[in-house]
């Protein structure tokens, strides 16, 4: 059992951990078991999280006991819910990004959905993948911190505007960017958010203002009036669009992206160049917007930010920054730290589509949201994996992943080959458990059975 060995005390010390939020020996082998089971299950459905999980899939009750502890009946004694669990996972966050001179914050909202749901409590209308229409689900907001050496999981909350204490989702933001604010001031590093147009709003920004942090946003309200300094001296009001008049090119950026360029017939990953243009614009915001006490107004000194892909039928991202784009190097920091918003988006593929959180079958909302939690604990191992690939664990779980050596040192194995490879050995582990089991239980193993697997009847 040397590959039990390998990988399972990497595994053991990333949940114990989370041993302070645990009461009794029963609960915390429900919890391990489960955390394991979603990883080797692909699936948020419980009864597969049951069968692949080495300490419930012997067991005849395996799927009762994750729905009862999700629901929390079964930890009276425990701090297992969303909130508490998420606390847990930001605390981890943050000591991993400890002695980070840089902390890149990606905030962003993803949607639950659930197409044919009609009883789950508190379902409400989200947008379909394809952007196209509405359908049933429930609305996420998450944030990673990505420092130059680690990474971790600052934010992570599931709402419903159906749940009786539900304001609005403009506060769901401002909820969420105070706690990660809270979170990041034990940290030394200066902070600075990723943040996709969906946050173009002035409240947000005066938040992240507010708390001496900085940003770089996407924008998609170019009609959004600015100040810009005229020759003579003045700063006159004008809209966005009016001051990409200004606009001075700073750098040209190579880079790597899924595009189809010219005749070519499809899309693929291929190396493409970037113009980066800037100039200076001053904003207004208070502190406390939209708010019964709003601070004084003030001005902030912006940058209006476009970038153009080079022999690309792709539309400019339109960005505004409060740090200074003055020439090439910070010009080209600013298109680096949008372009890691698609490591925010590898993460959502990821708890997504490997850890199957659009298929979690639960009425109650609070359950939901607590097995939800419990998927992003599950993503949040895969993130500490993988730090290097000089790790003997991480080169074995690529191998059981299917990767294989490449001519390129710097091509390593993502997330998704890790998760298959974690899963592969999980699920050697709960059959192990269900074998011992049935030796138990019976005595011995069946005979055919045995022999197909190369193993003495008796275990």
């Amino acid at each position: 059992m040397e590959l039990k060995q390998a990988e399972g005390e990497v595994l053991e010390e990333y949940l114990r951990y989370y041993a302070p939020l645990i009461g009794d020996r029963r609960t915390e082998q429900a919890f391990q078991g489960t955390i394991k089971g979603i990883i080797g299950a692909e699936s948020l459905v419980c009864a597969r999280i049951a069968a692949h999980s080495p300490e419930l899939a012997a067991s005849p009750n395996g799927e009762q006991r994750i729905r009862r502890m999700v629901a929390g009946e079964t930890t009276k004694r425990s701090a297992l819910d969303a909130a508490d669990v998420t606390q847990r996972l930001r605390e981890r966050g943050i000591e991993r990004l400890e002695g980070e001179d840089e902390v890149w914050v990606m905030v962003d909202g993803s949607d639950l959905r659930k197409r044919h749901a009609r009883r789950m409590e508190g379902l409400m209308r989200v947008r379909k993948l394809d952007g196209k229409g509405m359908t049933n689900g429930y609305r996420t907001l998450n944030a990673f911190g990505i420092g130059r050496k680690r990474r971790g999981i600052l934010y992570h909350r599931l709402f419903s505007s159906k749940e009786k204490e539900f304001r609005s989702e403009p506060a769901e933001v401002q909820k969420a960017l105070r706690t990660i604010i809270a979170a990041t001031k034990a940290l030394s590093a200066t902070i600075i958010y990723g943040l996709d147009s969906g946050f173009d709003d002035i409240a947000v920004w005066s938040t992240i203002w507010a708390a001496d942090q900085h940003l770089v946003c996407r924008l998609c309200h170019l009609e959004r009036l600015v100040e810009q300094q005229t020759d003579s001296g003045d700063w006159q009001q004008v809209h966005l669009q009016e001051a990409a008049s200004q606009l001075q090119e700073q750098a040209v950026v190579e880079t790597e992206l899924v595009v189809r360029r010219g005749k070519q017939p499809y899309a693929k990953r291929q190396r493409v160049k970037a113009q980066v243009s800037a100039c200076p614009v001053r904003v207004s915001y208070q502190a406390d917007m939209r708010t019964e006490a709003p601070g004084p107004i003030q001005q902030k000194k912006a940058w209006l930010v476009r970038v153009k892909l080079e022999g690309v039928d792709w539309k400019p991202w339109w960005l505004l920054t409060d740090m200074a784009v003055v020439d090439a190097e910070s010009a080209a920091k600013i298109f680096r730290l949008y372009r890691q918003r698609w490591a925010a988006e590898d993460a959502f593929k990821v708890s997504k589509e490997c850890l199957g959180w659009e298929e979690v079958q639960l009425l109650g909302l609070e359950a939901i949201r607590n097995l939800a939690a419990l998927a992003w604990v599950a993503a949040g191992f895969l993130y500490e994996l993988g730090v290097t690939f000089e790790w003997p664990e991480i080169r074995l779980l690529a191998r059981l992943g299917g990767w294989e050596a490449r001519t390129d040192p710097e091509r390593q194995p993502g997330k998704i080959i890790l998760m298959r490879g974690l899963r592969r050995l999980l699920d050697l582990l709960a059959t192990e458990a269900i074998l011992a089991a049935e030796v138990s239980t019976h005595g011995s193993l069946p005979p055919r059975l045995a022999a197909l697997i190369g193993r003495s009847p008796t275990g």
